[in-house]
């Protein structure tokens, strides 16, 4: 039997990939994060499945649900939110597994940064703004965050940041980034991306935690910074499409047109 490790993408069900709803539909146990994951992927199961809602488990109950599929010879859909590299909590699945020698594989998801970006139309990279993407979070009841990962540190590169798991820690947030980003930086709140009651809240460094509260957001909810969010009309267009920007598929016509 194989453990498929599967991101159902941030909540729309239509934001599965193909191979995950196939998998889903195949696999006669399904395990899934009921708090993330949206009713409608999982009812995909085969009739008759076994299909738990891994909210209020442990990990040890989740293991001991995989090993008693492995020990009927059934194969099993875990399926996370997002993707299952981003804040999935599957590397200590996966240690478990490797110790019981049960074999897995993963099937990526669309990342819910990817997803509120596309919802909002917008580019996180844009030339000569920001070039980078940091995805983080910030050190609330979780674990620690690890040395040189705090904001104060990432904030110096300027780049774009997605900040999970951090909606009640606003004032570290803007504590840590005005002074590189500035107290007018964009920033962009989205709210339960991809489900029916998605929501944005837009606002500066300096004004989006009293947006918030009004809003009553206290969870599920990701956090963009950056100049990237609004960088105006004069910025530079990107090198790929310039016509004086050479490479192997566009060659210099100007050059061919001489040697003509």
């Amino acid at each position: 039997m194989t453990v498929h490790f599967i991101g159902a993408g941030p909540g729309d069900p239509d934001l599965i990939t193909v191979r995950g709803l196939k998998l889903i539909r195949s696999c006669p146990v399904c395990l899934y994060a009921g708090s993330l994951v949206p009713e409608p992927i999982v009812a995909a199961a085969p009739q008759g499945a076994r299909v738990v809602d891994t909210a209020p488990m442990t990990l040890d109950e989740i293991i001991a649900e995989i090993k008693a599929a492995h020990d009927k010879g059934q194969d099993v859909a875990r399926v996370h939110s997002g993707d299952p590299a981003i804040y999935g909590a599957t590397a200590e699945q996966m240690r478990r597994l490797d110790a019981l020698g049960i074999d897995y594989d993963v099937t990526p998801g669309v990342p819910a940064f990817a997803a509120a970006a596309a919802a909002l139309k917008t580019e996180l990279t844009i030339p000569e703004v920001a070039q980078t993407v940091i995805v983080t979070r910030t050190a609330m009841k979780s674990s620690a965050m690890p040395n040189n990962e705090d904001l104060d540190t990432l904030g110096r590169s300027g780049a774009t940041l997605a900040i999970h798991l951090s909606i009640r820690n606003f004032r570290e947030i803007e504590r840590q980034l005005v002074p590189h980003y500035g107290p007018d930086c964009p920033v962009i709140v989205a709210y339960r991306v991809g489900w029916p009651d998605e929501a944005f809240i837009h606002g500066t460094l300096s004004t989006i935690a009293a947006k918030v509260r009004t809003a009553k957001i206290t969870r599920t909810a990701l956090i963009f910074v950056g100049h990237a969010l609004k960088p105006g009309e004069d910025f530079r267009d990107s090198a790929l499409y310039d016509a004086d920007h050479v490479h192997v598929l566009r060659p210099n016509k100007k050059a061919e047109t001489k040697r003509a």
